[in-house]
């Protein structure tokens, strides 16, 4: 079984990307045949600036080989390293219907938020097809809010493979994450990037503490009984203890006497002991930036005979040999 994601490189990652997907990606390498990319070429429909994006895909690499990404069982590389995805993307834009994209949610979404409706940010499903038909990808990991995309990719594979007659691509299946549930950022909004209520995954010290401390709460006194359940600080804490230590702190809440800086020094010391191990590792890292740069160098490597094969069979089937 070929299982099949990709990263996009648009920030810093923050402890709601490792809930929401990293943490899975970790566990799938045991599972099968497991290929993580750096969606680079998906980044340029948001990020503008070059030395940005060249340090966001050096980030998202560190953060993930910190966190235990190993290229000895898996595949890690830089989408942009894959010369073949831009060719078979257009293939495949050939035989993609505009209604189906004008259906996709992502793309409308982006467009309420504001976001220019160019060409690359309405055909951004395309690319998405050729990065996972380009390795003859049996599983896709997305959460249910990008399940569209793994079925909007089977249904271009499908239309490509019935206009040429020919079984080209594999028809990949989705495999929904478990869900985490709603990540809260320090505002109580869904953790994100684009809201600037994130709490990073590599934050330590002064900036972690601070960061803590700003989690929005209630005005409750001391000795009033609170709702656990309403609370940002306790809904960030469950999603790191164990289930014992949540009950505790979910009385510690209901009978009142607590202060929500007992919660949020806990809190603080629960991503110490986290991701503190990762922290040093990614700091070691970050001192070896040609072993980091090779990881990726030889996952292309390891790809791109997959994606010649696969490109080469869809160029045969439309006549350019």
């Amino acid at each position: 079984m070929r299982i099949l994601s990709g990263i996009q490189p648009s920030g810093k990652l923050h402890i709601g990307n490792y809930l929401g997907a990293m943490r899975q990606h970790l566990e799938l390498q045991d599972r099968g045949e497991a290929f993580y990319f750096i969606a680079d070429f998906h980044a340029l429909t948001t990020v503008k600036e070059p030395q940005a994006l060249r340090e966001h895909v050096r980030d998202v690499a560190l953060d993930y080989l910190a966190l235990g990404l190993d290229p000895a069982r898996c595949t890690f590389y830089r989408q942009s390293d894959i010369h073949e995805v831009p060719e078979l993307t257009w293939l495949l834009t050939t035989v993609t219907p505009m209604g189906l994209l004008e259906r996709c949610h992502s793309y409308k979404d982006k467009l309420a938020k504001g976001l220019s409706p160019d060409h690359g940010l309405f055909a951004y499903p395309v690319l998405m097809a050729a990065d996972i038909l380009i390795v003859d990808s049996n599983v896709v990991p997305v959460g249910k809010d990008q399940k569209q995309h793994v079925e909007v990719t089977r249904d271009i594979a499908q239309r490509f493979n019935n206009t040429y007659g020919l079984e080209v691509f594999v028809i990949p299946e989705d495999r929904i994450l478990p869900e985490t549930g709603v990540v809260p950022g320090i505002d109580g909004q869904k953790m994100s990037k684009s809201y600037g209520n994130d709490i990073g995954i590599f934050l330590e010290g002064k900036a972690l503490k601070e960061r803590v401390m700003a989690v929005v709460t209630d005005s409750a006194p001391v000795e009033a009984p609170k709702d656990p359940d309403a609370n940002n600080v306790f809904n960030l804490l469950k999603l790191f203890v164990s289930k014992e230590e949540e009950a505790e702190w979910r009385e510690r809440f209901l009978k009142g006497g607590l202060k929500y800086s007992d919660a949020k020094k806990r809190l603080i010391a629960v991503l110490d002991e986290t991701f503190g191990p990762a922290r040093e590792r990614r700091k070691e890292l970050v001192r070896r930036p040609d072993y980091v740069e090779e990881v990726l160098r030889e996952g292309a490597r390891k790809v791109r005979p997959i994606a010649a094969a696969t490109l080469a069979r869809a160029r045969k089937a439309c006549g350019i040999d």
